[in-house]
């Protein structure tokens, strides 16, 4: 019996595959757009942390969601109106920003550590540059962003700390530091919590390593109130507002009584005041560039605000994000915009110019 021996012819080798290209995502195009914006306007190459990238990334998803939002709510208003010779034409979108001063905004913002995707750390608001036919977006830390930011440059962080207002039905007793008492203290208690009545002031209390610097601030209503800007929004501090509507079948200001967010603006007010330098020095060994431009374009906000509300125009417009589109044929002239730095809102009447409609488009990026 012959014993034969089956062969078989070895397997082909796998044809060589060209390496996978990986695509990039819209988010990490944004960021590479921005570093090489910012890189222009600095005259230099601008290196960042993998953390620093990240957080650029973090910064388009939530400009992009409110630049939609704000988009859907343009084309509301415009279907909404009576009279379309006041419609704003320019689409809210990527290709109608002003990406070179944004830039310089998300680089430094990013660089301190502020992340626009964790609750009130930092908020995208744009407004509308009638003048250049942009959208300018500025970005305002929230209460927990300028907690963050004080925390982060101050001589010595608190170990703890406490704010609260105080309503004219609770119990508030302080202690301030004296020979009775080596360390400050405070007695406090909500005696009603579904009617609290008034608020009446807010205190704040920052707890140290060593109890003895333990700080007790305390802010009456009057004082509270005296930090409120010269021309604040009612949209946001409540009272009378002036708006533009269409009455009779022509275009009139009127003025609307506007519930606002009384409360919550005493409250970012108070934490304003508690972590200001005044009551946590910050550290001049850790200022840095992106720290003082922080503070500058805090500056240049509250100017724009004030502006925007002396010149008082329509109606609020709450800025979010989304895909670009074409530019109008012609900019429409118009004012300055109103815009409030909570929500994010633009307030303009717009005269219509001929307007291209708006054209579905990819950022250039």
């Amino acid at each position: 019996m012959s014993n034969s021996t089956n062969t078989m012819a070895p397997a082909p080798a796998p044809a060589a595959q060209a390496p996978a290209v990986q695509q990039e995502n819209m988010s990490e195009r944004f960021t590479k757009k921005v570093l090489a914006e910012f890189g222009s306007s600095v005259s230099g190459a601008m290196e960042v942390t993998d953390f620093q990238r990240r957080l650029i990334q973090g910064y388009f998803i939530m400009i992009d969601q409110a630049l939609k939002n704000a988009e859907e709510e343009r084309l509301r208003k415009n279907k909404a109106s009576s009279n379309h010779d006041y419609d704003n034409n320019l689409p809210v979108t990527w290709q109608n920003v002003n990406l070179a001063d944004l830039a310089l905004d998300l680089v430094h913002y990013a660089r301190m550590g502020l992340d626009m995707q964790q609750d009130a750390m930092l908020y995208p608001i744009p407004y509308k540059n009638n003048k250049a036919g942009y959208y300018d977006i500025t970005l305002m830390p929230g209460y927990n962003g300028i907690k963050y930011t004080a925390v982060r440059y101050a001589v010595e962080a608190p170990i703890g700390e406490t704010i609260e207002l105080v309503y004219s039905t609770d119990t508030f007793i302080p202690h301030k530091k004296d020979s009775a008492h080596p360390v400050a203290t405070y007695e406090f208690q909500i005696n009603n919590p579904f009617d609290r009545g008034e608020i009446i002031g807010g205190f704040g209390y920052l707890e140290f390593a060593e109890p003895a610097r333990n700080e007790l601030i305390i802010m009456p209503l009057k004082d509270i109130l005296k930090r409120k800007p010269e021309y604040a929004s009612a949209n946001f501090w409540g009272g009378t507002a002036t708006e533009w509507q269409t009455v009779d079948g022509k275009r009139k200001k009127v003025e609307v009584q506007k519930e606002g967010w009384f409360d919550e603006m005493c409250r970012k007010t108070l934490i304003r005041e508690v972590y200001s330098a005044k009551h946590l020095p910050r550290d001049p060994q850790k200022i840095d560039d992106a720290y003082q431009f922080m503070k500058a374009r805090e500056a240049r906000f509250a100017e724009i605000q004030a502006q925007a509300e002396i010149d008082a125009q329509a109606n609020v417009i709450p800025i979010d994000t989304t895909t670009p589109a074409a530019l109008p044929a012609a900019p429409q002239p118009v004012t300055i915009p109103q815009a409030s730095p909570a929500t994010g809102e633009v307030q303009e009447p717009v005269r219509r110019t001929t307007a291209q409609p708006a054209q579905a488009d990819n950022p250039d990026f």
